[in-house]
Order: C-alpha cells, then structure tokens, then sequence
C-alpha cells in the first residue's frame, strides 16, 4: 500500500518536515519525490548565494557612498557561542579533569618566617612546625644605571681610551627592557602604543621610533637561530603540518605560511600562495633552482601538458641545475609560444625535481594539510586532515527533515570512523587496515538520497589514497589541527597590530613568532630564553640543539600529541 502524500492545507514548512520518500513504496513516485526534494535544497542554497551576493553589492554600494556596510556580527547559538562548524563536540572523547597541582612548578625567590605573638599564645602551647604558604608576586621597578666610564688619552699614541659598557648594553637601555619589550610585543600580543604607555608608567622613557627599531632591526642572531630550529625540525620527522593565511604587508596582500610539527613552528611570509611559493618556503627561502630529469617528466603527466610541448622539452638539455633566469631564457628560446599556465606547470615540475634531488636542505617525505591545489605534488605522499573534511559536512545546511536526519546519522557514522582509525593507530594491523578500507568505501558509497549530501561523500570517496595513508603509517597524525592553530595566532597578530608596513618588520615577525611558538612546544619560557639570548648569558642551548636532542631520544613517538 503507497504512502499518501501529506495534505496541501498545511505550511510548506510542515510539508518539508513530513515528507519522507523511504515510506513510500511505489519506485516511480518515491523516486520523484527525491528528485523536488533536492530541487528544493538547491534551490535554498542558491536563494541563500544570491542573499549572500547581494548583501556583498550593497555594502560595497554603502562604501562607495562613503557609508558603513553591514557590520559582520557572527551569529550565536543557544549557548551564545559563535557559530562555526568545529568538530571537537563530536571528534573528541570526553575526559575526567583532574586539578594538578602547580606548586611544584613555582620558583621559591625568598624565604619568611611569620612569628604568632608570644603574648598571645597560652602557657602550655608547643611548637608544631611549620605550615606552608606560596604567594606568588611580581615587582616592577626601574634599573637605571649612570655608568661612569673611565677615560685616559696618551700623548705619545695621540688616542684616548675609554671603558666599555658591559655586554648587552649598547645603545640606551640595557637588556632587562629590551628582554620585557621584545617578550610582550611577540610573546604577549601587545600594540607598539600600548607598550610606550605601559614603560611610560614605570617611569621609561623610549621614543616610538625607537621602540620600533628595537622590536624589527638588527636581529640577524634570532633570524639565525629561526633557520637552524626550521632545518632542525625538518629533519626530527619525516612529515610536516602545513597551512597558509592571509598577511598585509604595506596595504599589499600577502600569504603567511605555517610549517610545524610537535617540536617546532616557523612562519615564513610570501607574496603569493602558489606551488612555487610553496616549494621555496620548504628551502627556507632560498632562491628556486629548475632541473629537467626523469622526475620532471613525470611529474608533467600529471599536469596533462600537451605532448607537444612534451616533445619539444626533451630537446632541451637535462640533468642541469638552472637558475629561474636561466630557466626562463631556456623556455624563452625554445618554446617560445607557451601559454601562461602551461609555462607555470613546466616550472613547477621543474623546481619540484630539483628540490627532491639537492642535498642542502632536508626533503620533507610527506605533508599534512588541506586540499589545496597548491600542496599537491610537492611531496612524495599528502596526507589529508579529517577535521577538515568533516568541515565540509558540517557546512552542508538541509531544510528537509529525511535530509536533516541523514546528515546527522552520516556525521556520527563519520566520527565514529574517526575513531576507529585513532584505535588502529595505537595497534596497527594487516587485518584491521583492511577492514578500515572496507568499512571507508561503506562509509561514502552508500547513497542516502540527500543529492548534496551524496556528491559531497563522492568527493570524499576521491581522497581515499590521502585519507587512508595513515594504515600505512600509523605515526602520522590525522588533522591538521596544530598548524591550523598556528595560524590563526598569526591572524590574532594582524588583528590586533593590524599589519606589518616593510619586508623588514615582517620578518621580524616571521622570525619571533616562530621563536615564540617554539620555546613553548619545548617548555622553555620565551621571556628567559630572550633574556638569555640579548644578555649573552648561555644558559639555554640553541633551541636546534634541544629539537635534536627529543626527537633523538623519542624518534616520531609524539604520544603527547592530542588527536
């Protein structure tokens, strides 16, 4: 018997929520009714698009008027939580909190005892010891020193000599404010002006634009030690986290880069997000090489350059190191009518072959990361963040009941597969990576009538080679979480000092912001280890060293990491 269609006297909201095409049981009508429901989830995503659109043109109409548009104010949940589509609720399984004790943590700097009055006690008390109190506090008093320096002139050697300041106190400030500006600026998040105000009150006087120069000029020695924690790092594990951002330098749009694993996190900025800006950011920066080997043409087959071209690039000579000059005449010369993208994809090739053949710097094995265009190929495997799959799902928004319940009972199916898969890293097996496969191709092939739903899972169901390379390497992680957190503490940085105005300061943050991130992963305090560095002191190894050092003792058996 067929189901009957609910009547048309209700709201063709109640109509979405009782229609259900599983009860009815004629093939023909059930099937037509799919089709109008997911015509009206299309439709609703466009009505929202186009709401989207126009609310864009109006506010650009606004500007142009010299008017405000409409402010971007996030929506809030019941809880009033921003809305966003995390996934920790549903990935993350609930632990027992236990209050650890900090005591221990906590550096002694003086010993008092405090004495009961003796008037006040009874005649037959007894001493009992002592009982025990930590009061943490903080003093803030100036140091100004007037050094006087001696001076002596020779007539026989017409020179006079003068005694040095001690180390660490060139310039007008010694290293305790320089130590405190540098550590609030990077490590406390606070503006340029906030910080004179602060020294202001404590009774420093410093110019703005010598403040400025302290926090971006003359730290060739940090920059230094940045590039010895990335070579470092690079070569503690065979596979890396990677997401980019979005950086303004001097008004101009730029990409801010993350490269980071357990140990360490470097930023380096570049003007573009391309693969070639990629692939030069994995040298540090050092300037692209091209070389056409076997690599490079194989590496042309996946980006479907004409044969032609092909053909024509095999003429060319092989197996030598090129500068992108150099490179560029070749191209120039010999294949002369290349189209833009087709030039792009020769390039690309190129450097990626010569990346994997230098020696100079360490070659990263594997990358963690998005599926941005840009990250493919660079690396002999990519391994895909399910976190960020799944965000793909959340963002789906059903207005139709089946296809609200379908998307609920896919997305605890889906995280319920994230867990298996965070069980078999902790005892992988031949026969549990076969079910895993089994249960994936399950997972995302199953069809659930919900259109948007099924073409999403298909795209998924494409990935399975980067989803699934942790059953052949259960070291690896399965998000991208820690670089994505990397992130968005540099975009925490650009809100609240807004952006850098030369490739000077932005260095400078590149560099400081790396250091800061780092002597975290390490457990070493910022604040000391700049203290440290500017005063010459060496009580703290290099932070490459200490990098070395863990990921010797602990090769990629990073159980601390939080999946």
């Amino acid at each position: 018997m067929t189901q009957k269609l609910p009547s048309s006297d209700k709201s063709e909201s109640d109509l979405l929520q009782a229609i259900d095409p599983s009860g009815i049981a004629d093939e023909s009508m059930r099937r037509t009714v799919e089709i109008l429901l997911n015509l009206v989830e299309e439709l609703n995503s466009r009505i929202k698009g186009l709401e989207s659109e126009n609310q864009q043109l109006r506010d650009e109409n606004n500007r142009l008027k010299g008017e405000q548009g409409k402010p971007d104010i996030k929506s809030k949940n019941k809880k009033g939580l921003t809305n966003n589509h995390s996934s920790e609720k549903e990935r993350l399984t609930p632990k027992k909190h236990s209050k650890s004790g900090k005591n221990q943590s906590i550096k002694i700097d003086r010993d008092e005892i405090l004495e009961y009055p003796q008037e006040l006690l009874p005649a037959d008390t007894q001493f009992k010891g002592y009982e025990f109190v930590i009061v943490q506090d903080i003093r803030l008093t100036t140091d100004n020193v007037l050094f006087r320096k001696q001076k002596y002139y020779s007539p026989s050697k017409g020179k006079t000599y003068i005694a040095e300041l001690p180390r660490s106190y060139e310039g007008e400030f010694g290293p305790g404010i320089k130590t405190l500006v540098i550590s609030l600026y990077y490590g406390g998040n606070m503006t340029q002006g906030k910080l004179l105000e602060f020294l202001e009150d404590i009774g420093i006087s410093m110019s703005a634009g010598y403040l400025s120069n302290l926090l971006i000029k003359n730290h060739e020695n940090f920059e230094t030690e940045k590039s010895e924690v990335y070579f470092s790092g690079l070569t503690s594990s065979p596979w890396q986290h990677f997401d980019q951002t979005g950086a303004r330098v001097g008004g101009v749009n730029y990409t801010t880069n993350v490269v980071c694993n357990p140990l360490y996190t470097v930023y380096f900025t570049t003007p573009k997000k391309d693969r070639l800006s990629v692939l030069q950011g994995l040298q540090n920066g050092q300037e692209l090489e091209f070389i056409l080997n076997s690599l490079t043409f194989s590496l042309l087959e996946n980006f479907q350059l004409p044969q032609k071209c092909k053909n024509a690039l095999k003429l060319l000579p092989t197996e030598t190191v090129l500068s992108e000059v150099q490179f560029n005449t070749l191209l120039d010369t010999y294949l002369p009518k290349l189209g833009s993208q087709q030039r792009s994809r020769i390039m690309e090739a190129a450097a990626i072959a010569f990346y994997h053949q230098q020696t100079d710097w360490p070659v990263v094995e594997t990358l963690v990361c998005d599926d941005a265009p840009q990250f493919k190929l660079l690396t002999d495997d990519l391994a895909l963040c399910w976190v960020h799959e799944g965000r793909h799902y959340k963002k789906l928004s059903p207005v139709v009941a089946c296809h609200q319940q379908a998307l609920n009972k896919f997305l605890d199916d889906f995280w319920d597969y994230y867990r298996d898969l965070l069980a078999y890293k902790d005892s992988p097996s031949q026969p549990g990576a076969e079910k895993l496969r089994s249960e994936f191709d399950k997972l995302f092939d199953t069809e659930s009538g919900y259109q948007q739903l099924d073409e999403r899972k298909r795209l998924t169901a494409a990935k399975i080679k980067e989803l699934l390379l942790v059953l052949e390497h259960p070291e690896l992680p399965l998000h991208n979480n820690p670089a994505e957190l990397a992130a968005r503490t540099m975009v925490q940085r650009r809100n609240i000092s807004y952006a850098t105005q030369t490739p000077e300061g932005t260095k400078a943050w590149d560099t400081f912001m790396s250091l800061v991130a780092t002597t975290r992963k390490l457990g070493i305090s910022f604040f000391e280890y700049v203290r440290d560095r500017i005063s010459r002191i060496g009580n703290i190894p290099s932070l490459g060293t200490i990098i070395r050092e863990k990921s010797s003792s602990n090769p990629f058996g990073w159980s601390w990491m939080p999946e």
